[in-house]
């Protein structure tokens, strides 16, 4: 199960654009919690806390303990609306989660042995993500932090893709992250482009070298003719 969290929050009695400005600039931050079959409710948080929280990423797919005045409620992340041009958390939106009731969630994904891999170990390939993160469904208890992935055997050219992935118990992909009949690729290794640029390099400077060249046996013809004719000229 993900780490979790806790967070102290305050109930929000004023509502609006203008109250909110003002709320923010008091370092607090609005927020609401709905699911689970309760009514929607409203509340602040300190925004130093929310900054910080929101800085770790386990944070984001975690089971988080909101302290409310009315008690405990456990919930998840849905949403964060942050400022266009500044780090200023704007809002956030809770959900409820229940024991018995399955999420819906993203899961950051964690590569290991990437160093290792002979592919870019022996090689030197570069490897590439393609996806940093699965759409999963499990119960709150089986929520993961991350899923690992496994890369340390790939070699050159080599992808790990979707259907090689195990993941843990209780865990399961959405139709989102894997439709049926499609298995597309998360991670693979490809040769490096260093290579070829060199090449490239070498070619320029090799062109450029027998252009000098041929302009150096022009110039020299050019003098050679010069001076043959001068000296015709002297002996006419």
């Amino acid at each position: 199960m993900s780490t979790n969290f806790e967070l102290n929050a305050m109930a929000r009695e004023v509502k609006g654009t203008t109250a909110s400005r003002k709320l923010r600039r008091d370092g607090q931050v609005p927020a609401m919690v709905y699911g689970a079959g309760k009514k929607n409710q409203r509340l602040l948080l300190n925004s130093n806390e929310i900054s910080y929280s929101l800085g770790i990423e386990a944070f984001h797919s975690a089971i988080v303990s909101l302290n409310t005045e009315s008690g405990v409620e456990q919930v998840i992340v849905r949403e964060v609306q942050m400022h266009p041009h500044r780090p200023l958390v704007m809002h956030v939106d809770f959900q409820r989660v229940k024991a018995t009731e399955k999420l819906h969630m993203n899961v950051p994904l964690h590569f290991d042995g990437a160093d290792d891999a002979p592919g870019v170990k022996v090689d030197g390939g570069i490897l590439s993500y393609l996806m940093t993160e699965f759409d999963i469904t499990c119960l709150p208890k089986d929520l993961p932090e991350y899923i690992a992935v496994d890369v340390s055997n790939l070699g050159i050219n080599e992808s790990i893709h979707l259907s090689e992935i195990t993941l843990p118990e209780g865990v399961e992909f959405t139709s989102i992250s894997a439709q049926e009949g499609d298995d597309p690729t998360v991670a693979t290794i490809t040769p490096p482009k260093i290579i070829e640029e060199e090449e490239v390099v070498e070619e320029g400077e090799e062109a450029l070298g027998e252009g000098a060249e041929d302009a150096g046996e022009e110039g020299t013809a050019e003098r050679t003719d010069s001076g043959n004719q001068q000296a015709e000229s002297s002996v006419d």
